[in-house]
């Protein structure tokens, strides 16, 4: 029977996609800012879909941490899930995705028109495009979300964080506002099935800006780590050190 309502469900999720990325198309040519219109109607059509198809439900905590202006937003990533829904509590999110994520159909059309695309074999050309776009979109007033371990990890996996989200921190010199999740809980990284269950997004207080590159490394996984193990259920747990 999971695996059946998985299947449902995926159905859902890309039927869903493609039916408010192309009803919605015409007016992101007009004005890019459609773009979070048409994430926050597929954000809500997925929740649906959790909720009813799989009988799995998403809360938010934190929420008085969310900045309503330009800045950078670091969030622990457990899977896809994490990429729709934070459009329901961002006002304006800027996602740093893959290059390659823009030809895909529907999707890559939106990301490349206000989101940060990164081709990943570039290193150093890579980074600094990465900052440069990081830059620009919060001067326009963009919440710049990065996952700090550059893709989608397992529950049990120990933090491989990458120095992308160093990168901004020091040349925007703005602070950094982490996001706690266990939604592996029920969508895992990799695979069809979606479970039941009820999983959280934890917005917590910002880390200030100006720490030296180590400390502020040690902090944000710290933190970020210490915050989404708590999430889950003692079994689950690993220990962080």
């Amino acid at each position: 029977m999971k695996l059946i309502r998985s299947i449902i469900f995926v159905i859902w999720l890309y039927g869903s996609m493609a039916v408010v990325g192309l009803s919605l198309w015409p007016f992101v040519l007009m004005d890019d800012r459609y773009v979070w219109v048409a994430l926050r109607s597929w954000g809500r059509a997925t929740l649906w879909g959790l909720r009813w198809i799989i009988g799995a439900r998403v809360s938010f905590e934190g929420l008085e941490h969310v900045p309503q202006g330009g800045a950078l937003i670091a969030m622990k990533h457990q899977s896809m899930l994490d990429t729709i829904v934070p459009a329901l509590f961002l006002p304006r999110p800027v996602y740093v995705y893959k290059a390659e994520l823009g030809n895909s159909p529907v999707m890559g059309a939106y990301l490349k028109k206000n989101q940060i695309g990164v081709d990943r074999s570039g290193h150093a050309k890579a980074l600094k495009s990465l900052v440069r776009g990081a830059r620009d979109a919060v001067a326009r007033g963009g919440q710049v979300l990065i996952f700090p371990e550059g893709t989608r990890q397992p529950l049990d996996a120990p933090p491989d964080y990458k120095p992308g989200i160093a990168a901004m921190y020091k040349d925007l010199n703005i602070p950094v506002t982490p996001v706690a999740l266990n939604t592996g809980l029920i969508w895992k990284p990799k695979g069809l099935t979606r479970s039941p269950g009820h999983v959280t997004f934890k917005v917590l207080p910002p880390i200030p800006p100006g720490l030296p590159r180590d400390e502020f490394m040690r902090e944000l996984e710290r933190i970020l780590e210490s915050e989404s193990q708590a999430l889950l259920p003692p079994d689950k747990r690993r220990t962080v050190a």
